[in-house]
């Protein structure tokens, strides 16, 4: 309670006259009677603002506090409550590409080319199918399949949009262009199956990209070079 009353006016003055407060919201003049003031000053009453607006309006404030999303730097407000952690993130996604770029343990795998490896390992038990290996072209591909010359790329947001920096995206680029150039030279069928529209990994958003694949598995993949969205 912040009065702007003196001991001497509040003493002078009768259980119904009102007394001027000030709103610890708005700073605005409020009066409220001396009857209140009273059961306010022995803790049976709180009074603090001039309208439950106000009352409502600082204790979202203070409940709150304004925070940096740790990857895309916007600032929005997070209760008291869940500011524990070492990082804050606007979204679900902003989260997801913060964790993926500074993870220090665990593998680069994504849950999509791990859920896919568990399917085609199931669908086609006696296809022998590399994952991630580095062997055929000395560069990384997401799968192979040896016996059919064929390989597939999963390619995320990160191969098209400027995630980390245009710097960043251009190595990603180029990186994929070389691969591109090595499947040629070496007669593999590169299929690229662009995977950005997935912000994050369910089944049920998966299995898209689970039909391409087996679509061209199960056709032989006569075409080089293939997009898939």
């Amino acid at each position: 309670m912040n009065p702007l009353y003196t001991i001497e006016e509040f003493n002078n003055s009768k259980c119904n006259d009102k007394l001027p407060l000030k709103c610890k919201n708005c700073n605005k003049t409020f009066y409220i009677r001396k009857g209140n003031i009273q059961e306010i000053i022995k803790g049976l009453k709180q009074h603090d603002f001039c309208s439950p607006k106000c009352s409502g309006i600082f204790n979202t404030k203070n409940n709150t506090k304004s925070v940096s999303c740790a990857n895309c730097q916007k600032i929005f407000n997070k209760r008291l409550s869940q500011c524990k952690s070492k990082n804050d993130f606007c979204s679900q996604s902003c989260a997801a590409i913060y964790n993926n770029a500074h993870k220090i343990t665990g593998n680069r795998r994504s849950k999509l080319e791990k859920w896919l490896e568990e399917q085609l390992m199931k669908l086609y038990p006696n296809l022998e199918i590399h994952f991630n290996r580095k062997d055929t072209i000395n560069s990384e591909l997401d799968i192979y399949i040896p016996s059919l010359k064929l390989a597939f790329e999963l390619n995320g947001i990160f191969h098209y949009e400027p995630i980390y920096g245009e710097s960043k995206l251009s190595q990603i680029q180029n990186n994929d262009n070389r691969k591109f150039k090595l499947c040629l030279e070496n007669n593999i069928s590169l299929c690229i199956i662009d995977t950005s529209s997935q912000k994050y990994f369910k089944e049920s958003s998966s299995y898209k990209y689970l039909d391409i694949i087996c679509d061209i598995i199960n056709s032989g993949c006569s075409g080089r070079g293939q997009t898939c969205r």
